[in-house]
């Protein structure tokens, strides 16, 4: 494992990044207030399950080849930006139902939160040029290292991730005693879906 100078500097970048509001944040709270903490929590494990996923293929080198192929890049680029936009737009169809309907519906937010982390390829690209800043060849095996590393990455964002949901779930809760706002922030959910997926399809392809 990596010697205590390099554990410091991990915790202190790892730290900071997670506190930066980001793409994956905002997603969170999207579906904690259209569904509630139940819906949050598991969009937030379904995330940090995706990153788990990233972290893998950076282990075993498939993110290094992705990061070589410009059209596979677009692909799952594109693919993800499209995904989100087709749950903003599920959002916004289902604004008017019940909260009983909404919540039925949370058993989604797991599977739904794996895809959209997997399909976005610059969380590939992250765990594939930050993790390695902090491994050492001589202090043991690089891939139990790059394995202990994500996945303190993916704890430390998951972390913002469980306390936006938490309060967006009260939030939710103080909107379902009026159909009035339950409906626009509904809305504003699914607009905010779409905002991601469109900035996700707008954004260069490796910027």
């Amino acid at each position: 494992m990596p010697d205590a100078h390099h554990w410091t500097a991990f915790v202190a970048a790892a730290a900071l990044l997670a506190v930066i509001p980001g793409p994956g944040l905002l997603y969170v709270l999207a579906r904690s207030l259209g569904g509630g903490v139940r819906t949050g929590m598991r969009s937030t494990a379904g995330t940090a399950t995706g990153g788990l996923i990233h972290v893998i293929t950076a282990v075993l080198g498939l993110s290094a080849v992705l990061a070589e192929s410009a059209t596979a890049f677009e692909l799952i680029r594109l693919a993800g930006a499209a995904y989100l936009i087709g749950l903003g737009l599920q959002t916004l169809r289902q604004a008017r139902s019940s909260p009983i309907v909404d919540a039925q519906g949370s058993q989604h937010a797991f599977r739904q939160g794996i895809v959209t982390e997997a399909l976005n390829p610059k969380t590939a690209m992250f765990f594939l040029t930050f993790l390695p800043q902090f491994v050492q060849p001589q202090r043991g095996p690089v891939a139990g290292q790059l394995l202990v590393l994500g996945f303190l990455v993916i704890a430390f964002n998951a972390t913002p991730d469980v306390a936006v949901t938490l309060l967006a779930g009260r939030l939710q809760r103080l909107l379902l005693r009026s159909p009035r706002w339950w409906t626009r922030q509904r809305i504003g959910s699914g607009l905010l879906l779409i905002g991601l997926g469109g900035a996700a399809a707008a954004t260069g392809s490796r910027s």
